[in-house]
């Protein structure tokens, strides 16, 4: 057996722990051991004719589902299909009222605590009121062992390759490590999000992938 056999079974221990903990949290979680699983399952939870909105994630983009939206009988709602920032803030606020929001986590918890670290606050903003269904794919480095962990994990492992690749001049960008900065145009940790229960039944479904995915 090779070393990556043990890690993926380690992972799908870890995984089935994800899933049991959000049940509880009135969550729905859902294995993929293979992002073709992973895009598979996305698909099956999306209605057609659903108007679709997205937050910013490479979790997605590597699924290979954006062409999928842009060419399948879905109305998809891409902030950055325009170069305009007017446009893209009204695409934004569209998003807010999509049938359906789908997104990654910056991290979760092995009791199924969805934490986040964003910027604008569009995305959050969308996952805590507004679809009538939420979607995260969220793959397997995502996984930590507490709250205090997850925000650790963001700000060494997501927020600086987050910052390479918008341009942002930042601390994190230059060192790979928060800096807590404030600067007006630049940083990305405006808010941090602690999922913790999903008060609407059927809302929130957390798609975990026996893979290395995004940030």
């Amino acid at each position: 057996m090779i070393k990556s056999d043990n890690v993926k079974k380690a992972n799908k221990i870890k995984i089935d722990t994800v899933i049991k903990n959000l049940e509880k949290r009135n969550m729905a979680g859902y294995y993929a051991d293979s992002k073709e699983e992973a895009l598979a399952k996305v698909l099956e939870l999306i209605p057609e004719g659903a108007v679709v909105g997205k937050g910013g994630s490479e979790t997605i983009n590597e699924l290979g589902l954006v062409p999928i939206l842009q060419e399948g009988n879905y109305t998809y709602l891409d902030a950055f299909a325009s170069a305009d920032p007017q446009v893209q803030k009204e695409t934004k606020r569209r998003t807010f009222y999509a049938d359906v929001m789908l997104t990654s986590a910056n991290a979760i918890t092995l009791d199924g605590e969805i934490v986040n670290i964003d910027g604008t606050g569009n995305r959050m903003a969308a996952v805590i009121w507004g679809p009538d269904k939420v979607v995260f794919i969220v793959g397997a480095n995502k996984i930590v062992a507490s709250v205090d962990d997850a925000v650790d994990r963001i700000k060494c492992d997501a927020c600086p390759p987050n910052c390479i690749r918008l341009g942002k001049n930042t601390p994190c960008a230059a060192t790979g490590k928060c800096a807590e900065c404030l600067s007006l145009g630049n940083t990305v940790c405006c808010h941090t999000v602690i999922t913790r229960f999903s008060s609407i039944p059927d809302r929130m479904h957390v798609i975990m992938v026996n893979e290395n995915l995004g940030f």
